[in-house]
């Protein structure tokens, strides 16, 4: 039986590609392995908005090939397609597919390496089944991006505006339930702008949560990255009153500092979005927020870092991911003016780090003595305690039965730990 392991770098859009581009893997006969094994066939699913992440890229390449020099390593993602439009080789990639066409990356495999057709064939007709592995459940409703921000390279790979039609989300939404999840978080590029005018059928996105939350079995909805120009009243009433929306949003900040964020050609100041965070939690007590930060873009000097610092002190992100600029070829901000040192952007990233957890642990410490509902994930390797994902995106530590991987439970948090809470098992 051919085996096909598969990796991705970037968001949870990447994220949910990869488990699609699997599952025709899957259909076609392959078997599935962990990308850490021996592999006939090695998918890396790549990520180009910063240059750390194209380095990563290559690197998880590399590593690929060196796995098994024998085994075919294909290659797609924005990063792939910047390649394809730079002209330049992926010298240990075997087969680069466009990122447009990547959940048809198994047929572009069986096209150029026809030797996998009939060894598929042989496995079949020797009727030997394929091990099939569950991940989270991620559900992709929109695709492209026509914000254009002066750091972001993912409008130039991803140019095209499309919103699944609405039917075809509840489709997928009720066989990943018939499938046993619990929680569908839902992704996109721009998510906010899901709507009849790029494709839904009709529903714009508060009115499709609506829909899926009748979906008998669906206990948890979850929206992804969602920008802070995109946040809706009809959304935001949506979540204080379903009990199925998780009461948690991302949204991206990027910089605390309206300057700076101005250069980013992001449509928002420090004003709007510290109101923004105010009117969600007036509106939903305890609202979860978690926030994507950059450091050193471009003529960010010391007192604009400090604005960021002072956005994150009152917001008190759950979680954030912070990371440093780095020009993007063909962007506006590769040719400004004032471009932050790197040994200046690391000072900062430590000196924001810092701020964030503290942050995050006045956060939690909300919790301490409430009850909160946890989907229960996976095994902790250093404590041995089970661990999951409350409804406030908090990660919760606890003791349990393995068994209990895949539900819902109940549980009360009864102390703040390095990264996240602990708690006890409610009956």
């Amino acid at each position: 039986m051919p085996t096909a392991a598969f990796t991705t770098l970037g968001c949870k859009v990447n994220q949910y590609e990869t488990q699609k581009i699997l599952e025709s893997f899957e259909a076609q006969g392959f078997e599935i392995a962990p990308f850490d094994a021996p592999a006939d066939v090695y998918v890396i699913n790549t990520c180009s908005v910063t240059q750390s992440a194209e380095a990563k890229s290559r690197q998880t390449i590399r590593r690929a090939a060196r796995q098994n020099p024998n085994a075919v390593v294909v290659v797609t993602g924005c990063y792939a397609q910047f390649t394809i439009r730079r002209g330049e080789r992926l010298d240990e990639a075997h087969l680069v597919v466009p990122n447009p066409e990547k959940l048809r990356t198994v047929e572009y495999l069986l096209e150029h390496f026809p030797h996998f057709k009939s060894a598929l064939a042989q496995a079949r007709s020797r009727s030997e089944a394929p091990v099939r592995r569950r991940s989270r459940a991620v559900l992709k409703i929109q695709d492209g991006c026509n914000v254009y921000c002066s750091f972001c390279s993912i409008p130039y790979t991803r140019p095209v505006m499309r919103s699944l039609p609405y039917l075809e989300v509840l489709d997928e939404a009720r066989a990943m339930v018939a499938n046993g999840y619990r929680e569908i978080v839902l992704t996109g590029v721009l998510i906010g702008d899901y709507g009849a005018d790029t494709g839904s059928g009709g529903p714009d996105l508060a009115e499709l949560c609506a829909l899926l939350s009748t979906i008998e079995g669906l206990e948890r909805i979850r929206i992804s990255s969602i920008e802070p120009t995109q946040i809706t009243d009809r959304l935001i009433d949506l979540i204080a009153e379903n009990p199925k929306m998780c009461p948690h949003l991302h949204i991206p900040l990027q910089s605390g500092d309206t300057r700076i964020l101005k250069a980013m050609n992001r449509p928002y100041d420090q004003a709007f979005y510290l109101d923004l965070i105010r009117r969600l939690r007036a509106r939903i007590p305890d609202f979860s927020v978690s926030t994507d930060i950059m450091v050193g873009f471009p003529g960010e000097d010391a007192e604009a870092f400090q604005n960021t610092c002072f956005v994150v002190e009152q917001a008190e992100f759950c979680r954030a991911h912070l990371f440093r600029y780095s020009p993007r070829p063909g962007t506006p901000a590769e040719s400004m003016r004032d471009q932050v040192p790197d040994s200046v952007k690391s000072e900062r990233m430590q000196q924001l780090q810092q701020v964030c957890k503290a942050a995050a642990r006045r956060y939690a410490a909300r919790f301490l003595g409430k009850v909160e509902r946890v989907l229960v994930e996976s095994r902790s390797k250093l404590s041995g305690l089970m661990t999951g994902t409350s409804d406030h995106y908090l990660q919760v530590e606890f003791a349990a039965s393995p068994s209990l991987t895949g539900q819902l439970v109940r549980v009360r948090i009864t102390d703040l730990i390095a990264e996240g809470v602990l708690g006890e098992l409610v009956s």
